[in-house]
């Protein structure tokens, strides 16, 4: 990962591109209130692997349900991680797709 990406442009990235799918429901992180916590998180783990780090740092995040007595990791062990698609930036800094 590019070492000039701020936690704030990987917060906006993990807002508008990440959701949890319910049903036919996709709740976006960002609207949830998790992008930037996901965010600390997989900053904090970019020593490991890509999928590895991805993994921690969803596991790592607590969301709380029903009235808030009870929290739930964001990604269980038994979720698997079909889906995940790891982008690094396109190498000045943004995360704009490469031309």
């Amino acid at each position: 990962m590019d070492p000039q990406i701020s936690i704030s442009d990987l917060e906006n990235v993990i807002s508008e591109k990440v959701f949890i799918k319910i049903e036919k429901w996709n709740l976006y992180l960002g609207d949830a209130g998790l992008s930037r916590k996901l965010a600390i998180e997989c900053i904090s783990n970019l020593d490991r692997n890509p999928q590895e780090a991805a993994k921690l740092s969803l596991k790592s995040i607590r969301v709380k349900i029903g009235d808030g007595n009870e929290d739930i990791s964001l990604a269980l062990n038994a979720v698997k991680v079909r889906y995940l698609k790891i982008f690094y930036g396109n190498g000045d800094g943004t995360f704009a797709p490469p031309k």
